[in-house]
């Protein structure tokens, strides 16, 4: 029987499968997308407010995603990787990440992870990094978006940005909130992320 979250992972999967870029088209191409469900209890937060702009800003090929994200926000299990005393309460107000497939997803995968993650409006996420290989597409335009030693800069939605292994980026929205697409593969799924000289658990 078809479920909600089948409806996800096809929408999921759908976008992706759309994207003209190698990078993802290989990412894509080694996910067995046959992988048995999970039975997750709901958990919203409070960042799922910023779904319904995001849904406005999404470009036509990601809207059937973003909007029934949007629609189904309250029976998915939304996480956080920090605490407000990591970064403060207007950063944990205006965060938090859906893993659609991983170890921990709606859909089980031990070999690559992969969801969407959102920042509210006027958010720094500090530089961290990390071992695993991390493929991001944002679907909002307007964040700057910062790797190594280079400056911050602004990207496009669905516009692809490639982190290699453990190679340190940061994030930083504007007056728009940021949705953006990931995939997590080459590295473990839920390490510990060094961010800004701590470490804290997850992913993202």
């Amino acid at each position: 029987m078809t479920t909600k979250f089948d409806e996800l992972l096809g929408r999921f999967h759908a976008y992706l499968a759309c994207v003209d870029n190698a990078l993802v088209r290989d990412a894509v191409a080694r996910i067995g997308w046959d992988m048995p469900a999970r039975a997750l209890e709901p958990h919203p937060l409070g960042c799922v407010r910023h779904l319904d702009d995001a849904a406005d800003l999404a470009p036509p090929a990601a809207k059937p995603l973003v909007q029934w994200l949007a629609q189904q926000r309250n029976v998915l299990r939304w996480g956080q990787t920090y605490t407000e005393a990591d970064f403060g309460k207007a950063f944990i107000d205006n965060y938090g990440w859906l893993e659609v497939f991983g170890t921990r997803g709606h859909f089980a995968n031990d070999e690559v992870a992969a969801g969407l993650l959102i920042l509210g409006p006027e958010i720094v996420y500090p530089d961290h990094h990390h071992v695993a290989e991390e493929i991001y597409i944002p679907l909002t335009g307007g964040t700057e978006w910062r790797m190594g030693e280079s400056g911050f800069r602004q990207r496009e939605a669905g516009e692809v940005v490639h982190h290699a292994a453990n190679v340190s980026h940061a994030m930083r929205t504007g007056r728009e909130p940021l949705l953006a697409l990931y995939i997590w593969r080459g590295g473990p799924l839920a390490q510990k992320s060094t961010i800004t000289g701590t470490v804290a658990q997850g992913r993202n």
